[in-house]
C-alpha cells in the first residue's frame, strides 16, 4: 500500500462537483483508493463517502492506494487535489 498526505489546495475544497471528478478518475485504476481525513476513512471510489468527510481547502488529508497501479493512482489524485482550480480530466 502506498500513501500521501497532503493539504488540499482546491479552492472549493472536494464539494459535489470535484468528489465526483475525483470519484470518475479513481475509477480508473484497479487499485483499492481511500482517503482518510481526521481519522475518518471514505472509499475514493465512493462520492458520497468523500462528501461524508467535509474536505475544505487546507484541509490535511492521506490519500491511500492498495493495488497494481497504486503509484500512478497516488501521482493522479494527488495533482487533482494539489490544483487550486477546479478539477478537470
Amino acid at each position: 500500500m502506498k500513501e500521501l498526505t497532503l493539504q488540499v489546495h482546491l479552492e472549493q475544497g472536494l464539494h459535489a462537483r470535484p468528489a465526483s471528478m475525483f470519484v470518475k478518475k479513481a475509477d480508473t485504476f484497479v487499485s483499492d483508493i481511500f482517503v482518510v481525513k481526521d481519522g475518518r476513512k471514505a472509499n475514493g471510489k465512493s462520492i458520497l463517502g468523500l462528501m461524508g468527510l467535509a474536505v475544505t481547502q487546507g484541509s490535511q488529508i492521506t490519500l491511500q492506494a492498495s493495488g497494481i497501479d497504486e503509484d500512478l493512482a497516488i501521482s493522479e489524485l494527488s495533482k487533482m487535489l494539489l490544483s487550486e482550480h477546479e478539477i478537470h480530466i
